[in-house]
């Protein structure tokens, strides 16, 4: 399994609302489309973000799982509606579960591998989450 760490809100929003595409500017590896994949709140907020109603206050703690269903590339950003960023990759998310309680791990750039003992730790959030 692999992890994507993301700043807040944004990690929150994938987890908690209905943000279902992340904005990078690199295209997703074809080998991950169709994934499942961590979704970790890093250590950082987006000082850019400006976010209406909830706020997310976890950092740097696994929060979701998620598959990523696909990547396009996007001029304008209008195809993913409110969440999709201009001149971005836009890949696309499915299935996201939050976890019950935030499992604490240090993140890295880009897709990274967890460790056993992180996998096995969100596994049982996950185990929770969907019982």
């Amino acid at each position: 399994m692999k992890a994507l760490t993301i700043k807040q809100p944004w990690a929150g929003a994938i987890a908690h609302q209905t943000k279902r595409v992340e904005n990078r500017s690199w295209k997703l590896p074809a080998k991950h489309e169709g994934t499942r994949i961590l979704i970790h709140a890093g250590a950082e907020r987006d000082r850019y973000a400006v976010v209406y109603g909830e706020h997310f206050d976890v950092y740097s703690a696994v929060v979701a799982i998620a598959t990523i269903t696909g990547c396009h590339y996007s001029d304008d950003g209008r195809c993913c509606g409110p969440w999709g960023d201009e001149v971005a990759y836009h890949w696309t998310l499915t299935d996201v579960v939050a976890l019950p309680e935030p499992v604490p791990a240090k993140g890295r750039l880009g897709i990274w591998t967890p460790d056993a003992e992180l996998v096995a730790a969100v596994e049982a959030q996950f185990a929770k989450a969907t019982s």
